[in-house]
């Protein structure tokens, strides 16, 4: 056979998994959809019940703000780009949502720090002194300006993303972090991430925006890219200010999940700049390499957390990580496919995380239990786990 041949044969093969599992997607939306549509909603107070059982029982009726926002964000997204979900119930639905925020999200209106969680009438319950409420209520207040067309929302989402710019870039203090002479100067990668998909977000067939945010942009790209470290062998959650390695636990920390979800955001980066050759360094120290590294051999998934040094993880632990992490691998791992492809670099084409990170979601598969999905595959490996515990890394290490 020759090489021609079986370059055609295998483009045809990937193409024909592509559509089976864009096809499995779409049932699993439809089904992720009516299940959050029937169960979630707030009739008497507003915003969306997240705390929901397999049987969509609420069991907790606290409502953390960065969920609400998210969920705002995914109808308002669904009725403005899927046909099938263009119906004014979802439409009523975010809406809903977007003026519970709007009425009790901000702790001191006209400021701008919102709680973390609130109850379900509204009143707030713990802030976090981090920016990442603040960023999911942007991203819910612009998808509703996109979906509605109502400038109030626009204003909103604009207002609340330069706060978080200016907390970021120019005084954190209005965030109630106090300064301790103790702590070392960290800068977390998930900060100049979300700013990034912020930035993607808001100018979004939006030149005015996108101009303005254009440096926002770039820098926010420098700052991800600051965490490639050790000769480029290590994608590190922490670093310092100016983009060295950190001492201790805090430097050594990785999340091969998060450093997916910037590579995710990046690539974005790279398709609004035209710039092949960050391309394909994204590829391959933001997909290649957490995927390597993150991934567990023995049984499948991607590791939480990590110890660059393969100590143990101080975080909650290692074993294989929430679904959102492999959504985020296969999302990833399409996306460097697709913008490699005929571009330089397209050697890094990244098709061994599609067929790898396949078997881990097939392990659920189709349940034809329409309350179950992919979402189970995460509790029943810890709950198998918990009576069987496997051996990490580190402990393999020691028993060597």
């Amino acid at each position: 056979m020759s090489k021609g041949l079986r370059a055609r044969q295998d483009m045809e093969k990937e193409r024909e998994t592509l559509q089976a599992w864009k096809e499995r997607v779409g049932q699993e939306l439809d089904r992720v959809v009516a299940f959050w549509m029937e169960h979630s909603h707030d009739q008497e107070h507003g915003g969306f019940f997240t705390c929901l059982s397999r049987e969509g029982r609420v069991y907790d009726d606290l409502k953390y703000v960065w969920l609400q926002g998210r969920q705002v964000w995914m109808y308002c997204r669904l009725y403005r780009t899927f046909q099938r979900f263009h119906h004014s119930q979802l439409l009523n639905a975010a809406k809903a949502g977007g003026e519970f925020l709007l009425r009790y999200a901000r702790l001191a209106p006209p400021g701008k720090k919102c709680a973390f969680v609130l109850t379900r009438d509204g009143r707030p319950v713990k802030v976090q002194r981090t920016i990442f409420s603040e960023c999911f209520y942007t991203m819910a207040m612009n998808e509703l300006w996109r979906a509605t067309g109502e400038v109030r929302y626009q204003t909103e989402a604009v207002e609340m993303m330069d706060q978080i710019v200016h907390w970021v870039r120019e005084d954190a203090s209005g965030l109630g972090r106090p300064q301790l002479q103790g702590a070392p100067t960290a800068e977390p990668m998930a900060v100049p991430m979300m700013l990034l998909n912020l930035v993607e977000q808001l100018g979004e067939a939006d030149e005015e925006l996108a101009g303005k945010y254009t440096e926002l942009g770039d820098w926010c790209a420098r700052r991800i890219l600051q965490h490639v470290q050790r000769d480029g062998q290590a994608v590190l959650e922490n670093v310092s200010e100016d983009g060295k390695e950190l001492s201790g636990c805090l430097g050594r920390q990785q999340n091969p999940g998060h450093a997916l979800e910037a590579g995710w955001f990046l690539l974005r980066h790279c398709i609004r700049k035209g710039d092949p050759e960050l391309r394909a360094h994204v590829v391959d120290k933001f997909l290649l390499l957490p995927f390597r590294s993150g991934w567990d051999p023995d049984h499948g998934g991607l590791f939480y957390f990590q110890d660059a040094d393969d100590f143990c993880p101080t975080q909650v632990g290692e074993r294989p990580g929430p679904c959102v992490a492999h959504a985020d691998l296969r999302l990833s791992a399409w996306g460097g496919g697709c913008f490699s492809r005929g571009q330089p670099g397209a050697g890094l084409e990244p098709r061994g995380l599609l067929s790898a990170s396949v078997p881990v979601l097939q392990e659920r598969g189709c349940d034809p239990d329409p309350r179950r999905g992919f979402l189970d595959l995460a509790q029943e490996r810890i709950q198998g786990e918990s009576a069987m515990q496997s051996e990490s890394r580190f402990i393999k290490k020691v028993k060597e």
